[in-house]
């Protein structure tokens, strides 16, 4: 569900402290939109906060979406939340509606960003010439963010497009420990959430392992520099964008969920603008 950018009162509010204590006002949904899609230009950024989304070639029909799954209603949702429970200055268009944005893993546009959100990365091809734009983002200080992949056969291809970037003898793929800074930023997170998609929650009366035991364990992956900067954060069992997607289509989904993606998010983003 979209939500309009400063034309309804505020949804939800998280305090971070002791606890989050959150509030939902459930709207009539929106259609999903994919009209009038482009990548970013230059004139696109106005020097504030713009949620970047990766757009990518298509390599295997098991990948479990595309670049699209999430777009746009979980970018326009995380960035009003941001702008909402952070001092963060987020990017908006004369409308008011936020100003996100569609980035190639190998144009020059993806060098504007702190952070690239990748959706369904057991779906992504990565051709010689991006693997080697994506490579020198990420080492000049960029953060590439992978969400919603399930299961083993999903991250098996995308580790096999990965290591075209980034090589596995320099390169290992860790698990972030909790005591890891990113989870820690604004919000306290203290496990790793599984958040399914929200048909499938609704459809088997609250199931969260959306391939069964060979998700049913959430992961916090990554890949670091040679000064333990995150380069590379993989959220593996997991669909933290749903959690933003689909704030205000179903209560019981959203108080299960939301609170723990937004934190999570909002973690990730903030680490990606300081370190």
């Amino acid at each position: 569900m979209r939500l309009p950018a400063r034309t309804v009162p505020t949804v939800l509010l998280l305090t971070f402290a002791l606890g989050a204590g959150l509030y939902a006002q459930l709207l009539p949904p929106f259609g999903r939109e994919f009209s009038g899609s482009r990548y970013a230009t230059e004139q696109d950024y106005q020097g504030r906060f713009h949620y970047c989304r990766a757009v990518y070639l298509s390599g295997s029909r098991r990948g479990g979406g595309s670049w699209r799954t999430d777009y746009p209603n979980a970018d326009i949702n995380m960035s009003i939340r941001l702008s909402e429970l952070t001092k963060i200055n987020v990017g908006m268009l004369p409308s008011g509606d936020p100003n996100h944005l569609l980035v190639r893993i190998g144009g020059d546009e993806i060098f504007q960003c702190p952070l690239v959100i990748l959706s369904a990365p057991g779906s992504a091809s990565i051709p010689p010439a991006d693997a080697e734009r994506l490579r020198e983002y990420l080492l000049k200080g960029g953060l590439l963010w992978t969400d919603d992949s399930w299961g083993s056969y999903q991250w098996d291809r995308w580790v096999e497009e990965l290591r075209k970037v980034l090589p596995a003898d320099r390169y290992p793929i860790v698990d972030l420990p909790m005591d890891h800074p990113l989870f820690r930023m604004q919000a306290v997170v203290t496990e790793i959430p599984q958040i399914p998609n929200i048909r499938f929650f609704l459809s088997t009366g609250g199931g969260t392992s959306e391939q069964g035991a060979d998700s049913a364990t959430p992961h916090v992956r990554a890949i670091l520099d040679e000064q333990g900067r995150l380069m590379v954060l993989m959220t593996h069992n997991t669909d933290i964008q749903d959690s933003w997607e689909r704030e205000g289509e179903d209560p019981s989904y959203f108080y299960a969920f939301s609170p723990r993606g937004y934190a999570f998010g909002i973690n990730a983003i903030l680490y990606s603008m300081t370190h």
